[in-house]
């Protein structure tokens, strides 16, 4: 196996587990110790450099950094990286003269189409370099299915309406209550080129399922309804409620029709209940406000009696898996149950679609009916000054994704306006720097604490369920806060490995705590793997391997159990072994927008 490139930005990138996983590589770390800090404006401005929205996504993101956390391996549970992000946004203080401002005008001029996460990603991105921004939204309020689809006991509207402000308020022009109905008109406006963020609008129905046409009145479409609690123009529901589906808004929907007269909520899925694709806590809010989620049952029809909805019939199946992994859901033969229900939420999933999207706009589509892009980065159409992100790009992801993609396109974007090829994408920002203070010293906290992760503290459920607008997370104090991000095992401060000092006295091997260095002859990856100290067998993850030492071995680490405590940096007689704080920031439209101290 060769030595390792560590001169490659994405090595060190890859062993920050968490800002990995995060589609807007957020650096994580960075962000908590300043939490611990308690600098919390500074941990806000950092986590609003990537992700733009650190108030909102501190309490609704999908979190696909914490199944990624280092700390998970050793006590299996992971840092509460989300809810710290919404501790900083709670207690910083006014940020707004440390943001950017717009830029002298360039004379390009972007429309926007949609007000959601994407579009106002790429507003944010492009203000600062000049750009005139115009954004076209249906609604009277930017923030897109952030504000129609996630209920205000979740993300209160004084939230999402502070962090859409801060973009607004960079000069875009805003278009509420706009509807675009035709993109050959908007190609004729005089854009330079247009970014369309208008989400996956459609949800899916059951069309054909028996009784649907005869009892619609009392069944809804699960994101339809959302939004039209949201924007108030449903008050109330029924006792009885039946939702269908397993994701996320699934659960919203059966949250919010408690609060707003359903007393007999429950949800029915089709598939397995460890399987539905809702976060795993979406199904314990649900659970923990009396709801029950009823798993293995297909819908077979609506059953209407004298005009009128009296429940549904479901036929109970089990889930039969395949030697290729996949599942077939197949039917026990069993009598159909009858479950009663005076209304039915429909939440099985969504679609794109784009009915105002002439066909001869030179814009192409899947057969799924997703736009066919250039690639995942330049997300250029067919029409090459039209762009596209969210969950228009690709179907529904989650909101992180979203401002992920704007990050993109706006880089896409300007290299467009400015007549550069789109696929020389400039590169990330990345730095290492030696956290030595002494022989025996570093510049930040190194020591792994032993604290458990603690649940958010919650309202008491009956003034929950009395009021829809009561968020139901009152966020950590500034101790919990305090303890929580301690448990941080500071993943960017990297073990940096100089052969030429090291002389084999495999002091940084006894001292590991975890034994994941080992001194061995060189060989094969899959064969040096199990000749480890501890074979490394997440292959998921790299393993570090040295240039040859003078006894012709090889230093191998298996970066997956590194806890970073520094410990083989501290023992080592010759400083082959440094701490070197990694910080790696994915390229924006605009390289600088905020400024650390």
């Amino acid at each position: 196996m060769k030595p390792t490139d560590t001169q490659n930005p994405e090595y060190f990138h890859k062993v920050v587990d968490c800002q990995y996983a995060c589609p807007a590589h957020t650096p994580v770390p960075l962000y908590i110790r300043l939490i611990a800090q308690q600098r919390y404006s500074d941990a806000y401005l950092v986590n609003w450099e990537s992700n733009v929205f650190p108030g909102v996504l501190g309490r609704t993101c999908d979190r696909p950094c914490e199944p990624a956390c280092r700390r998970g391996r050793i006590d299996e549970e992971p840092v509460a990286i989300c809810r710290l992000k919404r501790v900083a946004a709670d207690n910083k203080e006014d940020v707004t003269a440390r943001l950017p401002k717009a830029g002298p005008p360039n004379g390009k001029k972007i429309a926007l189409i949609g007000g959601g996460p994407a579009s106002l990603t790429v507003a944010r991105d492009l203000a600062p370099l000049g750009y005139e921004l115009h954004l076209y939204e249906g609604e009277a309020k930017g923030g897109g299915f952030m504000r129609s689809q996630i209920p205000s006991f979740r993300l209160p509207d004084s939230v999402l309406d502070e962090e859409v402000g801060y973009v607004l308020d960079m000069g875009v022009v805003s278009h509420f209550n706009s509807y675009i109905n035709s993109m050959n008109e908007m190609l004729t406006k005089g854009y330079d080129a247009i970014f369309v963020g208008c989400g996956a609008p459609r949800g899916r129905d059951l069309p054909k399922l028996k009784g649907r046409k005869e009892a619609a009145a009392h069944i809804h479409v699960g994101i339809d309804w959302l939004a039209s609690v949201a924007f108030d123009h449903i008050e109330s529901i029924g006792k009885r409620v039946i939702v269908l589906g397993g994701g996320n808004t699934a659960m919203d929907c059966c949250r919010t029709a408690r609060r707003m007269g359903g007393e007999d909520v429950k949800v029915i899925v089709r598939s397995p209940f460890a399987e539905m694709k809702a976060s795993p806590w979406e199904k314990e809010d649900a659970v923990h406000e009396g709801i029950p989620i009823i798993d293995n049952h297909v819908p077979k029809e609506f059953v209407v009696k004298d005009g009128k909805l009296v429940g549904m019939h479901f036929d109970r199946v089990e889930a039969v898996y395949k030697d290729d992994d996949s599942r077939e859901l197949v039917s026990t033969g069993e009598e159909p149950v009858f479950y009663p229900c005076d209304d039915v939420l429909i939440a099985i999933g969504q679609e794109n679609a784009f009915p105002w999207i002439e066909k001869d706009s030179g814009i192409r589509f899947t057969s799924w009916g997703t736009p066919i892009l250039n690639d995942d980065d330049t997300l250029q159409s067919t029409r090459k000054e039209v762009f596209f992100g969210g969950d228009s790009a690709f179907g529904p992801k989650n909101i992180i994704t979203a401002v992920a993609h704007g990050h993109k396109a706006a880089v896409s974007i300007d290299l467009f306006c400015r007549g550069k090829d789109l696929e020389d994408r400039p590169a990330p920002m990345v730095n290492l720097v030696s956290q030595k203070m002494g022989i025996h010293e570093w510049s930040y906290d190194n020591d792994p604490v032993n604290d458990a992760r603690e649940a958010v503290p919650l309202v008491e459920l009956e003034a929950a369920l009395s009021d829809r607008a009561l968020e139901v997370e009152l966020g950590f104090d500034a101790s919990s806060a305090f303890v929580q991000a301690a448990r941080c095992l500071n993943c960017d401060a990297q073990t940096v490995f100089t052969a030429s000092n090291c002389i084999e006295c495999d002091a940084c091997a006894d001292i590991c705590p975890t034994s994941c260095i080992s001194f061995v002859p060189p060989a094969p990856e899959e064969d040096l793997r199990a000749r480890l100290t501890v074979p490394a067998t997440n292959l998921e993850q790299d393993i570090f391997v040295s240039d040859p030492l003078p006894t012709a071995r090889v230093l191998v680490k298996d970066e997956d159990v590194c806890l970073h405590c520094g410990l083989c940096a501290e023992r080592c007689p010759t400083s082959a072994w440094d701490m070197q704080m990694f910080l790696y920031n994915t390229t924006k439209a605009t390289p600088e927008l905020v400024e650390i101290p």
